[in-house]
């Protein structure tokens, strides 16, 4: 029943749309601007670095929160509670089960699950993000090594095989990102 209880929870934080109210706010539907996407990339180039910082903070305090409670009931609570966060930013239950693509709200979660990886995979989405402006990359190849570096520091392994998971549906839904990537089209920040 506790389990049962913070995945509801989890799943009803994650839901909370932060960019699509934000943008709501200002008299702008994400779905209809941009990227067409809910997350913070598309709300900074929509509105500004301001209303985008702000949505950034609030994805990854959602996926904080979220662990950060389930954490407190046990190991298995807080990698559940992670899960729950990331379907609901996802598949949020607000927006007819339309979301992000989970890639802040993941960084929230593992900075709490696993701090040391989620930092340094926090530098790796830097740095890449520095050396070709392209955040869908960065994201990608961030999400891509997260398992990795959650093994190399010696993680529980249930920790490793939940970022595995959650790199390939983060991967999943940003195939749009790597068509355009692919052809040549997509946007790079700061054009």
């Amino acid at each position: 029943m506790e389990l049962l209880c913070i995945a509801t929870i989890a799943y009803i934080i994650g839901s909370v749309p932060t960019g699509y109210i934000l943008a709501r706010r200002r008299g702008v539907d994400l779905f209809e601007v941009g990227s067409g996407n809910i997350g913070a990339t598309n709300v900074w180039r929509t509105l500004g670095p301001f209303f985008g910082t702000l949505a950034l903070a609030g994805d990854v305090s959602k996926g904080a929160v979220a662990v950060y409670l389930g954490s407190h009931a046990g190991h298995w609570h807080a990698v559940v509670a992670g899960a729950c966060v990331l379907a609901g930013h996802s598949w949020s239950l607000f927006l007819r089960f339309r979301g992000g693509k989970m890639i802040a709200t993941a960084l929230g979660v593992f900075l709490v699950l696993a701090p040391k990886a989620a930092l340094c995979t926090l530098g790796v989405w830097a740095a890449v993000l520095a050396l070709c402006r392209y955040v869908s990359l960065a994201s990608i190849t961030a999400a891509a090594g997260l398992p990795v570096l959650i093994a190399v520091f010696g993680y529980p392994w249930s920790y490793t095989l939940f970022a595995a998971l959650a790199a390939l549906v983060a991967i999943y839904k940003h195939r749009s990102n790597i068509r355009r990537l692919l052809d040549g089209t997509e946007h790079r920040i700061g054009r």
